[in-house]
């Protein structure tokens, strides 16, 4: 007797789609995150990767601004974003890169850490950097530079975003050693590590659903 022909396994139902609300929740959330962890960098006297670590290094040189730093050379990358993601991708993370250089601006008035251990801002503040950088990613947006380019090369080539952020972090975390103390470089690229792990471990292609 042939053996009875098993039932069709069912479609998944598709992905349910992210309301304004969603995005908004998660563009604010996101970027408080994003922006706290830079702080925390900052006041250790850490560097973090990408467009960021230009950032540091530049405002450690010349006392100038760093959240202006970090938007002035986040806006480039943007060219690359609306040609190959899109305009919904590219005016989140506008919108982002803008919230997280506001934020970074007004921390001061509103969080002094008295006493903060730089391998604990290193972790600590990597976790946050990371999370924050998932949450803008899970909802088509992103903090510019690098983070750009990695998303790009994560939905047109499948190389994990988490695995380029993390190259590119700690090359440029490894080229400021001209600049910085050899102790607080290795902190850095712990905390670049941190960074890396958080959107290695959580953002693959497929398995996330919600678009």
């Amino acid at each position: 007797m042939a053996a009875p022909t098993p039932a069709p396994t069912p479609a998944p139902a598709p992905a349910p789609l992210h309301s304004w609300l969603d995005d908004g929740h998660a563009l604010l959330a996101g970027t408080l995150f994003v922006a706290l962890g830079l702080v925390m960098f900052a006041n250790a006297g850490l560097l973090t990767g990408g467009v960021a670590g230009v950032a540091f290094l530049v405002s450690y040189a010349t006392g100038w601004s760093l959240a202006a730093c970090f938007w002035l050379f986040s806006l480039p990358f943007f060219l690359l974003a609306w040609r190959r993601l899109g305009p919904e991708f590219t005016l989140k993370s506008l919108a982002a890169v803008t919230a997280v250089s506001l934020f970074t601006a007004l921390a001061p008035r509103v969080v002094r850490f008295e006493l903060l251990n730089p391998w604990l801002a290193s972790v600590l503040g990597g976790f946050l950097i990371g999370f924050g950088l998932l949450a803008l990613l899970r909802h088509q947006a992103s903090v510019g530079g690098v983070n750009i380019v990695a998303q790009w090369l994560q939905r047109s080539r499948g190389i994990r975003a988490g695995h380029v952020q993390m190259a590119v972090d700690i090359a440029v975390v490894l080229a400021a050693l001209a600049v910085v103390p050899p102790l607080r470089v290795l902190q850095s690229v712990l905390g670049a590590v941190a960074i890396g792990a958080i959107l290695t471990l959580n953002h693959r292609p497929g398995r996330y659903l919600g678009v």
